[in-house]
């Protein structure tokens, strides 16, 4: 197959399996890109996990130094929200606030994602699309006095080109986005692990100020509650 036939059964189909070849190419990029991006992060962010396992209680300064370690890690929003309510927010209210974190982080992970979703979709069409074109070619030779019938097989058989390309496509979007979607959830996980890890490590961890913040306000209800008992 070479490319002066290529060039003619792309026109056979007047133009349609150019457009497949173009989106060949961008789904192509979209797979390289997101493995690229997906892997490394999945591979940076486990062992980010485990070193975040191997921590006691996180103070202030332990968390921003795990946060400058993590760089561009979706696992660094995590650490940096933490960072902002050490000492202020606890609980419940601090669960909410890395539960944020998790939700805007997300988006970034499966970012053209959809361009892979659409391309699965449009693929085929465009092949059967292509391969109806190329039919009428095919079969106007028939009206052509002495016509030979392998002119018509032959061009019925350059027509199945296109569809077969919009298949071999779809299948390899397919199987790049499912693979894609479950690197996604991984990541996912990982950061629900640090969520749960950093409300472990900062339950009941207050800083010096807010100690005796908390000491003032609670003195006088003390002092009361004795002067009653006495």
């Amino acid at each position: 197959m070479n490319t002066a036939y290529l060039i003619y059964l792309a026109n056979y189909s007047d133009g349609v399996l150019y457009v497949l070849a173009g989106l060949l190419v961008v789904a192509l990029g979209v797979i390289v890109d997101r493995f690229w991006y997906l892997r490394r992060t999945i591979l940076r962010g486990s062992l980010f996990v485990r070193e975040i396992a191997q921590h006691g209680p996180l103070d202030r300064e332990t968390l921003q130094s795990l946060a400058d370690e993590a760089g561009d890690l979706p696992e660094a929003a995590l650490l940096k929200t933490a960072v902002i309510h050490s000492g202020y927010v606890q609980g419940d209210a601090l669960a909410s606030r890395l539960e944020e974190s998790i939700l805007i982080m997300a988006p970034q992970l499966d970012r053209r994602l959809w361009v892979l979703d659409t391309i699965i979709t449009l693929a085929p069409l465009l092949g059967l699309l292509g391969t109806i074109i190329g039919m009428f070619h095919a079969f106007s030779v028939l009206a052509a006095p002495g016509h030979a019938p392998t002119a018509v097989t032959g061009g019925v058989a350059d027509a199945l080109v296109t569809t077969a390309t919009g298949l071999f496509i779809a299948i390899l979007g397919l199987i790049a986005f499912n693979a894609f979607n479950s690197q996604v959830r991984q990541i996912l996980l990982a950061m629900d692990s640090v969520k749960t890890m950093l409300l472990n490590r900062m339950d009941g961890h207050l800083m010096p100020d807010n100690r005796e913040n908390l000491l003032r306000a609670v003195a006088p209800k003390m002092a009361a509650a004795v002067a009653r008992a006495g």
